[in-house]
């Protein structure tokens, strides 16, 4: 199994009446690695993951994880995974050291929760209520309890969702964190950024079918996008000319505000280089690199949902 993959899914299959959340869905996870599945809400992710976690039974295919099926051997299996639920709570008046205190005693082997609240930046909060932590913190929490048991694969569920760009940039410390120390995190999102910034591997997900699969840098590559530069020139002159340039592909023009693109970086050079040598003077100059959003308009055809 150290050599094997840590999750392997093959034709999941889910339905819910005449609904299909999951339809042949297949993949593999590798030891070590963050992998991220993204899409629109309904897309079928929690579904996949609560499959993949045993907390849902599919209607076909296989699911194994650590070489265990969660189905048939979840107890064999439970001590060894951690899961962050997409929707969680707690007591409102349990403390914060109550509440990893009693998540370890439901395992035979756990780690320090003292130490844990160390790495989580709750230490300050260990005698505080739930009710009084704010959401980021609520979210650190429950990622110390999925690592209460030290597993050795982590699920994580939409986990900074509704959260403030400070929270949300140290949660994603505390899942780097998590792959530093030898754990493999599986995490679901419907946030681009996140998934580009984490992930090792994304799986983009869409009507319960996989789309794509591959790192966020080859999906960003696959489909050939553009990169942008955009600034802005007092006056609106003609910058038509700027199509001869060898790297440019198009330039679009609103008011005094100039959107030029390109296939490769170079454009930039060559953009700012072209307008110095006529002596053009320009502000608030802009670039767009490619992003995972473009790969998912690109492999769907539509924007995401919310």
């Amino acid at each position: 199994m150290a050599n094997g993959p840590v999750v392997k899914v093959e034709a999941l299959r889910k339905t819910y009446g005449d609904t299909i959340a999951v339809d042949g869905v297949s993949f593999e996870v590798a030891r070590g690695e963050i992998f991220g599945m993204v899409g629109p809400n309904g897309a079928g992710k929690t579904t996949t993951i609560e499959c993949i976690e045993g907390m849902r039974r599919p209607d076909g295919g296989s699911v194994t994880v650590l070489g265990i099926d969660p189905q048939r051997d979840g107890n064999e299996l439970r001590p060894r995974i951690g899961a962050q639920l997409q929707t969680s709570a707690l007591p409102e008046r349990i403390r914060v050291w109550e509440a990893l205190d009693l998540f370890a005693s439901f395992y035979q082997r756990s780690v320090d929760w003292n130490v844990l609240l160390e790495r989580l930046g709750l230490a300050e909060k260990r005698n505080a209520f739930f009710s009084k932590l704010s959401g980021g913190q609520k979210q650190r929490l429950f990622i110390g309890l999925a690592l209460i048991n030290d597993p050795e694969v982590v699920f994580l569920d939409e986990l900074t969702t509704g959260l403030d760009p400070q929270a949300r940039h140290a949660i994603w410390d505390l899942v780097r964190d998590m792959r530093d120390s030898g754990k493999t995190v599986f995490l679901t999102t419907h946030f681009m950024e996140e998934a580009e910034r984490l992930c090792d591997r994304v799986a983009i997900l869409e009507h319960g079918r996989l789309v794509a699969l591959d790192t966020p840098a080859n999906l960003i590559q696959s489909i050939g996008a553009e990169t942008r530069i955009a600034f802005t020139v007092d006056g609106k002159p003609d910058l038509s000319w700027l199509e001869n340039l060898p790297t440019v592909t198009g330039v679009d023009a609103t008011e005094d505000r100039y959107v030029v693109r390109g296939p490769s970086d170079r454009v930039i050079v060559d953009v700012v280089n072209a307008l110095s040598v006529k002596g053009i003077r320009f502000r608030d100059l802009r670039t767009e690199q490619p992003t995972l959003e473009d790969v998912f308009l690109k492999v769907t055809g539509r924007q995401m949902r919310d």
